[in-house]
């Protein structure tokens, strides 16, 4: 039987996929619907999900925001980059032992599009030097962007909504309620401008992150970390970008559109648990909920619709050499990437999980962020290896060995019944760190 397939179509599929990558501030697993989140329905994050393809093993590269998002530029881990935490100022990070800001020499997606031919953007929150300060951070365009729009967190805040130095003021023009609709508005109208040019967009909101002041509560400043505020921030987000998302429509651009969807680390607060659908941890934390975060990829040209994928472990640092290979164009020279090629598993082809372990680095020292539960604390280091995950510390103490295929909360320390396997594991996540680790003074 004869297969008929639309002029439109068969361009979609030979023309260079244009790449927008939405990255959600705070967001945890269990706040999306079709993860099994039950606070208010997301119905256009949802509809993403059943027109792609979901993933519920993927990992960001830290559990806060600094070093996840330096994980995903860069496909390398954010130790060997010397972004430990969130940056902070000088001081701060002097505390933490990491640097002020990402070396411009760093490898960047974003660079390796833009070099390939692409119109490239960043749009919402960066988080990777600029703001408090930090006077001296490099400029988007050291990053390989064309243009950009960004929160008091960067080189080059934008002033609409900075008229202070932090997430937000009441004397902003653009008030937090309506940052995501901007941040949707400027995305749209850098699109409208690319004339059929390929474009690689970042569109990372900050919305979820506290505080939440909906429009209803903006005088009210003991809601601004509650779930009554939470809920309808998390609906207005959901509204903003399916309006992001239909207007990709209307443009025809959504068939050979590579989108992905997900979270840069854990939330906080998780209100007992119910932002990470019971998973131990939360932001700031190694465990499952401080990493484990949403998922969706979707391009219709070339990925069937409405797919999930339970068993392949995918994290941000695969993104770099995944999307390169889906869009057909090459890495930065010289590029070594820590992340591995799972353009097969993001298109739906193959569910073979990866061939290297995971590992994490959080927490070093008395200096950073814990969570306020005590369970939720972890150790040091991470490592995912298979179905087995390790958390120790860097001298290989208080080893804790979770089997995730039986025990995804992390509630049974095998440890002690599995010797060998959590002294191995514990090794070579201490060997990486030490070996990984820049040298960065702490002045105290």
């Amino acid at each position: 039987m004869a297969l008929f397939v639309t002029a439109a179509v068969t361009n979609a599929q030979d023309k260079q996929p244009n790449v927008i990558i939405m990255y959600i501030d705070d967001m945890g697993i269990g706040d999306v619907s079709c993860f099994g989140g039950s606070y208010t329905p997301t119905p256009n994050i949802d509809r993403l999900a059943q027109q792609g393809l979901s993933f519920t093993q993927y990992y960001s590269a830290a559990p806060v925001s600094s070093p996840s998002r330096c994980g995903l530029i860069t496909g390398q881990y954010p130790l060997e980059h010397g972004i430990n935490t969130f940056m902070d100022t000088r001081a701060a990070n002097r505390r933490v032992e990491q640097l002020d800001y990402l070396n411009p020499s760093a490898p960047s997606i974003a660079r390796a599009f833009q070099q390939a031919g692409y119109a490239t953007a960043h749009i919402g929150k960066w988080h990777l030097g600029g703001g408090r300060d930090v006077t001296d951070a490099p400029g988007f365009e050291n990053y390989g962007y064309d243009e950009h729009v960004s929160t008091y967190e960067s080189p080059d805040p934008d002033p609409v909504i900075t008229s202070r130095n932090w997430i937000w003021a009441n004397t902003d023009s653009i008030k937090r309620w309506n940052r995501t609709a901007y941040f949707v508005d400027k995305s749209l109208e850098f699109i409208r401008r690319q004339n059929g040019k390929p474009f690689f967009l970042n569109l990372w909101p900050d919305d979820m992150h506290t505080p939440w002041v909906p429009e209803v509560f903006a005088e009210i400043r003991e809601k601004w970390e509650k779930e009554d505020a939470f809920e309808p921030v998390l609906k207005e987000m959901d509204v903003q970008l399916g309006r992001f998302l239909s207007e990709l429509d209307k443009m025809g651009l959504s068939e050979n559109t590579i989108v992905i969807f997900t979270s840069d680390n854990g939330p906080a607060p998780s209100f007992m648990q119910r932002r990470t659908l019971g998973m131990r941890g939360a932001k700031n934390s190694l465990y499952e909920g401080g990493i484990n975060m949403p998922f969706i990829i979707r391009w219709p040209a070339k990925i069937q619709p409405g797919g999930r994928n339970d068993s392949s472990i995918v994290s941000a640092m695969d993104l770099y050499p995944s999307l390169c290979k889906m869009a057909g164009i090459s890495v930065e020279k010289g590029y070594k990437s820590r992340g591995e090629d799972m353009s097969r598993q993001l298109l739906g082809n193959n569910k073979k999980s990866r061939k290297t372990d995971l590992m994490w680095d959080f927490g070093r020292n008395k200096s950073f962020n814990f969570p306020g539960k005590k369970e939720n604390r972890s150790p040091h280091l991470a490592i995912r290896s298979g179905r087995w995950k390790l958390l120790c510390n860097d001298n290989c103490t208080d080893m804790e060995l979770y089997d995730l295929e039986t025990d995804r909360n992390e509630t049974i320390n095998l440890a002690d019944q599995n010797p060998h396997l959590a002294r191995k594991l514990a090794e070579k996540v201490c060997a990486w760190y030490q070996k990984n680790k820049l040298k960065v003074k702490n002045e105290e």
